[in-house]
């Protein structure tokens, strides 16, 4: 019983800790952006709109409902002679009327709605776009700043390093008490890049799991990519090809002049006439004429529509034609204007990143390990070895948050374009 005991307890903390592994996997851009998309609440939300609308598509559709008219009339009343003959010589007429819509009115409004719905989606996946831009920026950040606390981390298990070996050359008495003194207060900046590269990290993972509408505690969050750029650039042009092949921004505002014209064409046929047609049967049993007791009875009423032909609704959708038009030449400037400065600024980062990683990081390396040697063996002063080692942060920490701006450029291009052409 003890040793089965034993067995439980092994078996619940093993499973604990597995448990505590999977929440703690890193997750790739592929995972972080399904899990958005399954539980961002404004991406749901606004997901909802497109069934509205696809609601009001069944509204549009429908038939006037039919008009069922009941009248009875011609009861014998009268007290003073004592008459009572409630339905010795009732009239009674049951009537039903339909009111017949012409020039294809609802196929209009059903084209009408659907057109809506078309807009709905196209707005829904621009929201879902720009969000993926959040969430693609979220993800960069975290990479980033697990790159720079990385960075941090390394710089001084170097720098510690540096101390061990200056301490055993002051109690040798090859430096002096000053010098050591200097060494071990330049730590101090290397804990504060620690500290910030830490907090760095906190504050990104928070804006990640706010993103994905995750109450998981933050340590048990962590993402893992590629945190590198790309060489290789297409053409300005094919972006801009494909961003107006694929932008559904503008994609709504073609949509909306379509759907304008279908509103116009809507307006058009409502200034039409619409008959009423009617049927009634009567039963009249206090008629003298046998053939006259049943009878049956058609008629039809026309409206005349003489002042009223839907004037105003015509101008307006005939105007709303022309300002949508405008709209859509305005997106089209937008999407163009969003590619070419996004463009712009992922260039900008290229021409300074490919000097880096060329010749600059393995320069500042070889700078600062040459006068560390020549330091050690007293060729060279202590303020000429902190030089180097300053540079050598500085050009290390310039290349990680250049790339961490590329790959920040590189998800604003994918949005400017509206899908991701840039991994």
């Amino acid at each position: 019983m003890f040793k089965f005991h034993n067995f439980v307890l092994v078996a619940w903390f093993l499973a604990a800790g597995a448990g505590r592994t999977l929440a703690q996997q890193a997750l790739t851009w592929e995972q972080v952006r399904a899990r958005f998309e399954r539980s961002n609440p404004a991406l749901l939300a606004d997901k909802l709109s497109i069934d509205e609308s696809k609601a009001q598509e069944i509204t549009a559709f429908l038939r006037p409902n039919p008009t069922f008219t009941l009248s009875a009339d011609g009861t014998q009343i009268a007290p003073e002679k004592g008459v009572w003959r409630p339905f010795a010589g009732t009239f009674e007429s049951p009537a039903i009327s339909y009111l017949h819509e012409r020039r294809h009115k609802r196929e209009l409004r059903l084209e009408s709605a659907k057109k809506a719905t078309s807009m709905a989606e196209s707005g829904h996946a621009d929201l879902e776009r720009t969000m993926l831009f959040s969430l693609r920026g979220a993800f960069v950040s975290m990479l980033q700043a697990k790159a720079v606390l990385q960075l941090a981390k390394d710089n001084l298990v170097y720098y510690d390093h540096v101390l061990d070996i200056s301490r055993t050359r002051f109690s040798a008495g090859d430096i002096a008490q000053i010098d050591l003194d200097r060494l071990e207060l330049q730590r101090i900046q290397y804990e504060s890049d620690l500290q910030a590269a830490e907090e760095s990290l906190e504050a990104a993972k928070i804006q990640l799991l706010t993103l994905l509408n995750d109450r998981a505690p933050i340590e048990e969050l962590d993402v893992s990519g590629p945190y590198d750029f790309s060489d290789q650039l297409l053409p300005r042009d094919e972006f801009r090809k494909i961003a107006m092949d694929t932008r559904p921004d503008l994609k709504a505002a073609v949509e909306a002049v379509d759907k304008a014209q279908t509103d116009h064409k809507l307006a058009v046929a409502n200034g039409s006439t619409d008959p009423t047609l009617s049927a009634w049967y009567t039963h009249n049993s206090s008629t003298n004429n046998p053939f006259a007791i049943n009878t049956v009875g058609v008629s039809v009423s026309i409206p005349l529509r003489i002042f009223d032909r839907n004037q105003g609704e015509k101008l307006r959708t005939q105007l709303d034609i022309r300002r949508n038009e405008r709209l859509r030449e305005a997106a089209e400037a937008t999407v163009l204007s969003d590619v070419d400065s996004s463009y712009a600024t992922l260039e900008s980062d290229l021409v300074l990143l490919r000097p880096y990683k060329a010749k600059y990081l393995q320069q500042s390396v070889r700078v600062r390990d040459t006068i560390f040697f020549s330091y050690r063996q007293g060729g060279t002063s202590l303020l000429d070895f902190l030089n180097a080692e300053a540079e050598y942060r500085s050009v290390q920490l310039n290349y990680v948050n250049l790339v961490g701006s590329y790959m920040t450029a590189a998800a604003q291009l994918n949005s400017a374009v509206g899908r991701e052409v840039i991994p």
